[in-house]
């Protein structure tokens, strides 16, 4: 008899259908499982056989052999030990099928029958609804985050022997109540209220959330860089239900959700800068989404930038110009989302206090400084908006009241947000177009609204400043962003000004 179980592959953050089939024949016992697996599939038999007999089931003393079709799609991962095990189950005769129809299964067995969660639950139960399936089993803590998903019914179970149960119609599954979406704001989040000092830094920092421009800080060792950028997410709008659960998704798939059911706040990674270029930007064998991912939707934070790995930050060109990641391999393809927002710091050079202003300060000389300063390409420079220079803190600030708090600091940029969603829409502009920072180059003109004066300004530091076209285009966004902070239809040329200030690289400090 051969016996068929529905499952799921994943690839990326996506899933692919899967049928786990199962034949029992005569010959010599053996255990074989095909169907292009990784080797946590391979070794799959030793847990389903253990499982099976520790569960108070036999296994059948004859030659089984499994297939995972389709057989040229490549299966990674433990998920296949529990529709492994029922197959087996069902084609010896000692489990029932009708209800299995129409269900997905995917868990990882222990040798003693209990049931281990699985990343990427919430995709299998997304591709389950989406062919339109009648549900998922799978271990309690997946079923917990995949109940998020709505128009499925999302079932838990915690050994094996429960699930056969379950198949014979002599006990009910835990089903897990879809979990409420709160975008409260979360209480670990750093305030801005302890930031002293450094007015023209936290206005940046402003700038990039009202924006979702990517930014840099370039200053000298502890004038509050990290400290700014670590309170960039405290600032910035609360996730969307559809945005919630893209995020959601990815950590996921990752295996990263440690109980949680759906995020709700903007994440936040800050990947350590020995960080590979697989653990930046995701791997592909086995599939794992990087850090790059895993921020979709947040902010990626990289401290100490020339200090990352050159290949590692070249990696992070295409996402942060499409928003994705594309892993190709001879027989793999892979993506990712990664709409992130960066935000970064440096030194101004290898001792730390190289300053325009002071450079005696500066033990470095003019070439060294060179060096440490092109361990950041040229291109990769271009794709960050806002290059800002964060100087020492004064003791009068240091020892004076505390800073504007970030809820404040949030409502300004919820309504610089809502001016530019408004703006853009009548422009026809797409989902991901609704910020300043990805405003399509055809439609920047029009949405910019500058007038002549800042036409003509604008025009002088293109002669002046030999800027590149996509440089130019995101001084463009960051002024229009501050024309909306300002309240400001037209973008004037004190707004374009103010821009200039946050592009110091461009002027050669």
């Amino acid at each position: 008899m051969i016996a068929r179980i529905k499952s799921g592959a994943l690839s990326g953050i996506e899933a692919a259908a899967v049928t786990v089939e199962a034949d029992v024949a005569g010959g010599l016992p053996g255990f074989q499982v095909v169907g292009m697996g990784d080797r946590a599939v391979a070794e799959a038999r030793h847990r389903v056989r253990a499982a099976i007999v520790q569960s108070g089931f036999s296994f059948p003393m004859q030659r089984v052999t499994a297939n995972l079709a389709p057989a040229d799609l490549r299966k990674d991962g433990t998920g296949f030990d529990l529709p492994l095990a029922l197959a087996v189950l069902i084609a010896d005769g000692q489990a029932k099928p009708q209800k299995a129809e129409g269900f997905l299964f995917a868990g990882e067995l222990a040798l003693d029958g209990r049931l281990r969660p699985i990343p990427g639950g919430l995709s299998l139960a997304a591709q389950a609804r989406d062919l339109g399936w009648r549900g998922v089993i799978l271990p309690v803590e997946s079923a917990r985050e995949a109940a998020v998903v709505r128009g499925i019914r999302v079932l838990g179970c915690s050994r094996l022997d429960e699930v056969v149960s379950w198949l014979a119609g002599a006990v009910e599954l835990e089903e897990p109540e879809p979990p409420v979406f709160d975008p409260r704001r979360g209480s670990e989040e750093l305030d801005l209220r302890d930031v002293r000092g450094q007015a023209e830094a936290r206005f940046a920092l402003e700038v990039a959330a009202a924006g979702s421009h990517n930014l840099l800080y370039i200053g000298p060792p502890g004038t509050g860089k990290t400290m700014l950028a670590r309170r960039l997410p405290s600032v910035l709008p609360d996730l969307t239900f559809e945005e919630a659960l893209e995020a959601t998704r990815v950590w996921s798939a990752a295996g990263r959700l440690r109980g949680r059911p759906i995020l709700s706040r903007p994440p936040f990674c800050a990947p350590h800068h020995s960080v590979s270029d697989a653990g930046l930007i995701g791997a592909s064998s086995p599939p794992n989404p990087g850090e790059a991912s895993l921020a979709h939707r947040g902010v990626l934070f990289l401290d100490e930038l020339p200090e990352f790995r050159r290949n590692a930050l070249e990696s992070l060109r295409e996402p942060l110009e499409d928003g994705e990641v594309r892993i190709r391999r001879a027989h793999l393809s892979v993506s990712y989302p990664a709409d992130f927002q960066l935000v970064a710091t440096m030194n101004p050079c290898p001792c730390g206090r190289y300053s325009a202003a002071q450079p005696a300060n500066c033990s470095c000389d003019i070439e060294t400084v060179r060096r440490y300063r092109s361990r950041i390409s040229g291109p990769l420079l271009d794709r960050i908006d806002m290059h800002v220079e964060v100087g020492p803190v004064p003791s009068s600030a240091l020892t004076g009241p505390p800073g504007e708090d970030s809820e404040s600091v949030r409502g300004r940029v919820l309504e610089a947000r809502d001016r530019a969603r408004y703006r853009l829409g009548k422009l026809g502009g797409a989902a991901r177009t609704l910020t300043n920072a990805a405003i399509p180059a055809g439609l920047l003109r029009q949405a910019c609204l500058a007038t002549a004066d800042a036409e003509g300004y604008l025009a002088s530091l293109v002669a002046g400043w030999e800027l590149s076209a996509r440089a130019f285009d995101r001084l463009l966004r960051v002024a229009r962003t501050i024309a909306d902070l300002a309240g400001s239809d037209r973008l004037r040329t004190e707004d374009v000004i103010r821009a200039t200030c946050f592009r110091m690289l461009d002027q050669g400090l």
